[in-house]
């Protein structure tokens, strides 16, 4: 039963932890920048520039009508809170990286759905890149998604859950 509710504590402490971090810098961001400013920290690799996407990953719908865009997400955003949270419960005792990984993957996706929620779009301000290649602006929602489905995808192929 310890391991019951141990499982249960991993998912909110790093839900909650990846949530907490994620709304601090997105509202320093906001708070210390113009939107669409930029601070150079790594010249021809890393930048601060705070932007808001109003599409998902990558920018996709970033077009389409506000209401329809947001209705979509908000709905999508609940949906993958649900069938993260119902994978969670089906987890095995004692696969502590695969309990983290969702558990990373949900706090992401809360505070990304935090933005959708406060402002119709989410704050990103983490924006690399080489050359004339530029990768996407995200944030710290973003990465603990991107780190959780890795480990979770490692897992499906490696581990055999």
């Amino acid at each position: 039963m310890v391991n019951y509710y141990r499982k249960y504590i991993t998912l909110l402490l790093i839900g909650a932890g990846i949530i907490l971090v994620d709304q601090l810098t997105k509202g320093l961001v906001m708070q210390k920048f113009l939107l669409h400013e930029n601070l150079e920290v790594i010249p021809g690799f890393f930048n601060l520039t705070y932007i808001r996407n109003t599409g998902g990953a990558f920018g996709v719908l970033a077009g389409e009508a506000s209401l329809l865009r947001t209705g979509l997400f908000l709905a999508i955003s609940c949906v993958a809170l649900g069938i993260i949270f119902f994978l969670y419960t089906k987890i095995p005792p004692g696969k502590t990286w695969l309990d983290a990984g969702l558990a990373m993957t949900f706090g992401g996706a809360l505070g990304n759905l935090i933005d959708r929620l406060r402002f119709g779009e989410v704050v990103d301000f983490l924006d690399f890149h080489i050359g004339t290649w530029h990768w996407p602006a995200f944030n710290v929602a973003d990465s603990a998604i991107s780190v959780g489905v890795g480990i979770f995808c490692f897992y499906l192929l490696f581990k055999k859950i």
